[in-house]
């Protein structure tokens, strides 16, 4: 397997941008001005998309990034990240964003447990996992349908019982080629 080492260039680039204080310019406080967090895909195509396309700076929002822009389970690491979010920051708003083509709507997971096999994840583990209560091909699905998924994550986050009330929750989808957004749901609109 080729060896791909981005730290020595990282730590390299990072020692210039430190020396030359090119962080001034990102510099703001952790409380978002905007009000607001959001919930994405971890899409690479979304790294600096989407809030170009939302029209987000650094400063704006709190941003928690995933694999589908999901939140699975109502007491789980997204679900916790809003309520932080909410609690601690100040926010008001909460956008959960997915995007056209992506790889979690109808992800072959039996192929990414064969490739967990083929780099050394043993059978055995596997199965060790499964008979603990742990498909990992379940486990690792993401999902059927965007809509539904997205409609899925904004129900967990309105309905959740530590939801205080007053906050809006939206759910949008990106093009990832033109940052066009296209809303499913306005929590401005929804009780």
């Amino acid at each position: 397997m080729d060896r791909i080492n981005n730290l020595e260039s990282i730590l390299e680039f990072n020692k210039k941008f430190v020396e030359n204080k090119e962080y001034v310019k990102y510099n703001t406080t952790k409380q978002p001005d905007r009000k607001m967090v959001i919930v994405s895909c971890m899409d690479t195509r979304l790294t600096e998309l989407l809030p170009q396309a939302m029209s987000i700076k650094n400063g704006d929002a709190k941003i928690i990034k995933n694999a589908g822009g999901v939140v699975v389970h109502p007491f789980g690491s997204a679900m916790r990240s809003i309520l932080v979010s909410i609690y601690e920051f100040d926010v008001k708003e909460v956008y959960i964003v997915a995007h056209d083509e992506c790889g979690m709507c109808k992800l072959n997971t039996k192929n990414t447990v064969e490739k967990m096999l083929e780099r050394g994840i043993s059978e055995e583990t596997i199965n060790t996992l499964y008979n603990s209560g742990i498909n990992v091909q379940e486990w690792l699905h993401g999902f059927s349908s965007i809509e539904d998924s997205l409609r899925k994550s904004a129900s967990i986050v309105r309905n959740h019982p530590l939801l205080p009330k007053g906050i809006h929750v939206h759910s949008l989808i990106i093009n990832p080629v033109t940052g066009e957004l296209r809303i499913l749901e306005n929590g401005n609109e929804i009780e």
